[in-house]
């Protein structure tokens, strides 16, 4: 029984000795454990808010180029880019045109340079220019497609480039017997010709250019 006391006296001591010496070793790898997280939280936070600093900066950065580049820009240049848009976008004028009109002494005035740059810089679809302009002369006119190909192309009308015009012609909608026709009505009703005169103004090179099956086409529905 001595023994067994002092056994046990003998095992208290060693597990006092042992949370002594191992249980605050393991209290302080806890600490050490947190210290660490709190430490990779604190440099994520810190990378974070290095990286959106940086983002914000270059933001600014790139904000306060394009303020420098435009004010870099003369103010006639950018007058004379502000009326290429409404006439390109508002008004469906062809390249070529929006230049003649901005250097033009009955148009804007502007000098070559800063039409030029207009002309540079103005967003526009020529294409789709050159279809809204066939669009109307077929619907207000009543011109046959030879007709508007040459109107729209004609250094003395829309000038357009060729393959502006063709892609125009393409795709305009049009009824081109009901055009002859129309412009068939006119001729009588206007100027009371007889149907053969109207059949050779509508097909004519000088005249309306009509195929010669539109222009029977009119002919034959004359009232």
């Amino acid at each position: 029984m001595k023994k067994l006391a002092q056994t046990a006296v003998a095992l208290s001591l060693v597990c006092v000795l042992g949370f002594s010496l191992f249980g605050c070793g393991g209290s302080s790898s806890s600490d050490d454990t947190t210290t660490s997280t709190e430490s990779e939280t604190e440099t994520t936070d810190a990378t974070d808010t290095t990286n959106s600093s940086s983002s914000a900066g270059e933001s600014e950065s790139g904000e306060s180029v394009e303020e420098s580049q435009e004010a870099d820009i003369p103010t006639d240049y950018l007058s004379a880019l502000s009326q290429a848009e409404t006439y390109a976008n508002s008004m469906y004028m062809s390249k070529q045109g929006v230049y003649d009109q901005l250097t033009s002494e009955y148009g804007g005035q502007f000098s070559a340079e800063a039409a030029q740059y207009a002309i540079d810089n103005v967003q526009a679809d020529w294409n789709a220019n050159a279809l809204e302009k066939a669009g109307e002369y077929s619907d207000t006119m009543h011109m046959s497609k030879q007709g508007i190909y040459d109107q729209l192309t004609s250094e003395y009308g829309e000038q357009f480039t060729a393959d502006e015009a063709q892609y125009a012609i393409d795709n305009v909608q049009a009824d081109w017997n009901a055009n002859a026709l129309a412009k068939a009505e006119e001729y009588q009703s206007t100027m009371n010709m007889s149907p053969s005169a109207i059949y050779d103004q509508l097909i004519s090179d000088y005249g309306e250019k009509f195929t010669p099956e539109e222009a029977q086409y009119a002919i034959d529905n004359l009232s």
